[in-house]
């Protein structure tokens, strides 16, 4: 059965994408939980961080580094922003396929949760 994310990627479902290329796509969040919340997601389905293996080591830098240019191009870069990934339920996983969360717009309090 495909995950939310992947219904999303084959555009079974709506979402409001804003990036997307031939490894990752990003789309704003419909819960946001900062002025800016956008969830970006490999399109390979890995169900969390912590059954990622070795051979994804490419596809995780590449989802990080497009994380930090989609944050750029919603003007997150000048003033800051969080990347969070969730891991299992206690980590406040929701959907099992990873991604991250790109938050931003106001100040972020420490710790989160």
């Amino acid at each position: 059965m495909k995950t939310l994310f992947e219904k999303i990627a084959a555009r079974e479902i709506p979402a409001a994408i804003i990036y997307e290329d031939e490894a990752v796509f990003a789309f704003r969040d419909l819960h946001p939980q900062a002025p800016t919340h956008v969830l970006i997601v490999p399109k390979k389905p890995i169900p969390r961080i912590a059954e990622a293996a070795a051979k994804d080591q490419e596809l995780l830098g590449h989802l990080l580094l497009k994380a930090a240019a989609v944050a750029a191009q919603l003007g997150l870069d000048k003033s800051g922003f969080r990347l969070v990934i969730n891991n299992g339920h206690d980590g406040g996983e929701t959907v099992p396929h990873l991604h991250c969360h790109i938050l931003g717009g106001r100040p972020l309090a420490w710790p989160p949760g």
